[in-house]
């Protein structure tokens, strides 16, 4: 039997960014209309998930107002930012206080190339449902340059996303994908049976998340 693989993922995010909502609906089978009841985090929350037998999300729901997050920086930094395969940062796309969302940020990039160099950084600019859609794209693009050259050293990849549509399941479908040992064996599994069957796509669904791939 294969041993247990943990990997350990961070969420991280301004207080009201929309951390928890989506962790609720991806994670607890949340509708998005219930995660209105959904209480602010108190500094953080530990979850496991399991995916695909022996891959194992050890995922860490960083509480986001202004007295937690000082104290990740400070006297929790080794213990938050040591052996991370994730950071996964959400921005609230209306925030009025951009600012400090990238100060904030950008301590955490700080702490992540200290503590875990070769970790993984992912980027949702979250709650695009409050933008115009017209103007969605361009939003989105601004932000997403913004947010790829302040992480340098370190390489980010962003999406635009909200509870309301598909752009969340894509999104994490995209990020756990990135940390699946054996995608590749996986992959051509999947093409091969595809061409048995003679079809077009096959679209491999997680059964506890219905993240897809």
């Amino acid at each position: 039997m294969p041993s247990t693989m943990k990997k350990k993922v961070l969420l991280m995010g301004k207080s009201g960014s929309g951390k928890t909502s989506m962790r609720s609906i991806i994670f607890a089978n949340y509708i998005a209309r219930d995660t209105r009841r959904l209480g602010a985090t108190i500094d953080v929350e530990h979850s496991h998930v399991r995916f695909l037998g022996n891959l194992v999300l050890n995922l860490w729901d960083c509480g986001g107002q202004e007295a937690f997050m000082e104290n990740y920086f400070a006297s929790q930094r080794d213990n938050i930012f040591r052996n991370v395969e994730v950071l996964i940062y959400v921005f609230d796309v209306e925030s009025r206080e951009l600012e400090k969302d990238m100060h904030y940020y950008q301590s955490c990039l700080e702490a992540i190339l200290q503590n875990s160099p070769d970790a993984k950084v992912f980027c949702l600019v979250h709650k695009m449902d409050l933008v115009q859609e017209d103007q969605r794209e361009l939003i989105f693009r601004e932000r997403e340059e913004d947010l790829k050259r302040l992480s340098k050293p370190l390489e980010c990849t962003c999406f635009a996303t909200s509870i309301w549509d598909e752009t969340l399941y894509k999104a994490w479908s995209c990020i756990v994908y990135m940390l699946i040992p054996n995608v590749q064996q996986l992959e051509t599994n999947l093409t091969h049976f595809a061409n048995i069957i003679d079809a077009d796509e096959v679209l491999l669904f997680e059964r506890a998340t219905f993240l897809v791939r």
